[in-house]
């Protein structure tokens, strides 16, 4: 999971070595790497050239992967294109389960909804 430029000289060495020994793992981590660069560069005009090269390799799980991006296509482009996030949206849900979670069975919705206007 880590960025091959930041691995400790040790583990970049075995993570060599795996690769050597493994063909179908070598050809792996390039996929992984290439689809890595696109999100964190904001490449998503080479997603259908990496879903492509992906589908016509043998790697049954990655494949089936690219498949299911490919039914989505348009949101996965411009989720790898566009600077906007839902990273606040997605907090304010998450704490707002957590807060309901917390309250299942022990109080009515009017305390529920004091907690979760006053929990700033």
């Amino acid at each position: 999971m880590t960025h091959p430029e930041h691995l400790r000289d040790g583990d970049a060495d075995k993570l060599h070595r795996l690769r050597e020994r493994d063909p179908e793992l070598d050809r792996l981590t390039g996929h992984v790497r290439k689809f890595a660069v696109m999100m964190t560069a904001r490449h998503g005009d080479r997603l259908e050239e990496w879903i492509v090269g992906v589908e016509h390799d043998t790697l049954a799980p990655l494949a089936g992967f690219a498949r299911n991006l490919r039914r989505d296509f348009d949101a996965v482009h411009n989720g790898l294109s566009l600077p906007h996030s839902s990273g606040a949206v997605e907090g304010n849900i998450n704490r707002l389960k957590m807060l309901k979670r917390q309250m299942f069975g022990r109080a009515s919705l009017d305390l529920l909804r004091k907690r979760v206007l006053l929990a700033r």
